[in-house]
C-alpha cells in the first residue's frame, strides 16, 4: 500500500491507523462518487482513488475548517498565512525553530509546550472569540495548539479547548501539505447537515460507494455522547434503502466497547457481511488503551 495521508485534524479516534485494514474492503470499481455523511478529519476519503467525493458532517466548524483548508492552491500559501498568527502570537513553532528555552524545557520535561503557550495561547483564543467574522486560520491554529487538538465550543459559541501540551511541528505541515494536493487532484463537495437530512436530500446510483462511520452507540467520547438508539436504528433504515437500490456501503462500528454490546448493531448486522478488524479505541478523556470488537460491514462481496 501506498504511504498514507494523515488528515491535518488529527482527530482523536479518526480510522487512520485502521486504514491499511479499511481501504482493502472497499470495491476496485472507482467510477462513481466516494461519499461520507459523517466526514469527520477526512482520514479516509484522503486515501481513496475516487475522484469525486460528497462529504458531509453535522459539525459546521468541521465543514468550514474543511472548505477553507482545501480552498489553498499551495501549501506554501496556506503556511504563510499560517505563520503570521504563530509569530503574532509568539508561540512554538518546532517545525522550524527548536531552539526552546532550557530551563523551561528542564523544569517542565513533559509539558514545556504547554507552559511556554499557554499565556499567548488563551490570548489568541479571546480575540478569536470577540471577532463576529471568525478567522479561520486562528481556528485551525487554536486546534492544533490545543488540548488533544479538540474542536469544541461551548452553548454560547465560544471555542473553549485549553492549551495543550502540542504545537505546529513537522507531522502538521506534512499533513497539511498532503492534505492540499489531494484536494486539488479531486472533485471534492462539502455539506453541513444531520445525516438524515444529508440521506434524503441527495441521490445515490450504483456506482457510488457510500462510507459510513457514525458516532458509536456503546461509546463515551465527546463525539459520541449525543447519539441514540434512534440514530442507530434510522441509520439503518437508510442502509436497508441504499442496500434496495443496489448500492453498495461500508459501514465502520462497534460491536463491544468496555462490556457493553451494541444488540441493534449485533443483530442488524446478521444481513450483510461482516468482517473483525484489530482496535484500541482511546477516548479523548481518558488516555488508557480499551479493547474494543470493531467491525466493518459491507453489502457486497470483494
Amino acid at each position: 500500500m501506498e504511504k498514507l495521508n494523515r488528515s491535518p485534524f488529527f482527530y482523536v479516534g479518526d480510522k487512520y491507523k485502521l486504514l491499511k485494514q479499511l481501504l482493502p474492503l472497499f470495491p476496485e470499481n472507482i467510477e462513481g462518487r466516494f461519499v461520507e455523511p459523517f466526514v469527520g478529519g477526512g482520514s479516509v476519503y484522503l486515501n481513496t482513488k475516487y475522484k469525486n467525493c460528497l462529504l458531509n458532517d453535522s459539525n459546521e466548524h468541521v465543514v468550514k475548517l474543511h472548505k477553507f483548508l482545501s480552498s489553498f492552491k499551495s501549501v506554501e500559501v496556506l503556511m504563510s498565512e499560517a505563520e503570521k498568527i504563530i509569530k503574532k502570537y509568539n508561540l512554538s513553532y518546532s517545525y522550524k525553530i527548536q531552539d526552546f528555552d532550557q530551563k523551561l524545557v528542564n523544569k517542565f520535561p513533559k509539558t514545556y509546550f504547554a507552559e511556554m503557550n499557554r499565556e499567548n495561547y488563551l490570548a489568541l483564543r479571546t480575540k478569536f472569540n470577540k471577532n463576529q467574522d471568525q478567522n479561520l486560520m486562528e481556528l485551525y491554529i487554536l486546534m492544533i495548539y490545543g488540548f488533544n487538538r479538540m474542536l469544541r465550543f461551548n452553548s454560547i459559541g465560544e471555542f473553549n479547548i485549553p492549551v495543550g501540551n502540542v504545537d505546529f511541528n513537522e507531522n502538521v505541515f506534512n499533513a497539511l501539505d498532503s492534505y492540499v494536493k489531494v484536494n486539488k487532484s479531486k472533485n471534492v463537495k462539502f455539506s453541513t447537515h444531520d445525516f438524515k437530512d444529508f440521506f434524503s436530500n441527495n441521490t445515490f446510483d450504483s456506482k457510488d460507494l457510500i462510507y459510513v462511520d457514525p458516532p458509536y452507540l456503546i461509546s463515551n467520547s465527546e463525539y459520541n455522547k449525543y447519539w441514540t438508539e434512534d440514530d442507530d436504528l434510522t441509520l439503518y433504515d437508510e442502509l436497508d434503502r441504499l442496500n434496495d437500490k443496489k448500492i453498495k456501503f461500508v459501514l465502520s462500528n462497534v460491536l463491544s466497547h468496555k462490556g457493553l454490546e451494541n444488540k441493534i448493531l449485533k443483530q442488524w448486522s446478521k444481513k450483510y457481511n461482516l468482517q473483525h478488524i484489530s482496535s484500541n479505541y482511546i477516548s479523548y478523556h481518558d488516555n488508557s488503551q480499551k479493547k474494543s470488537k470493531e467491525v466493518v460491514i459491507t453489502n457486497f462481496n470483494l
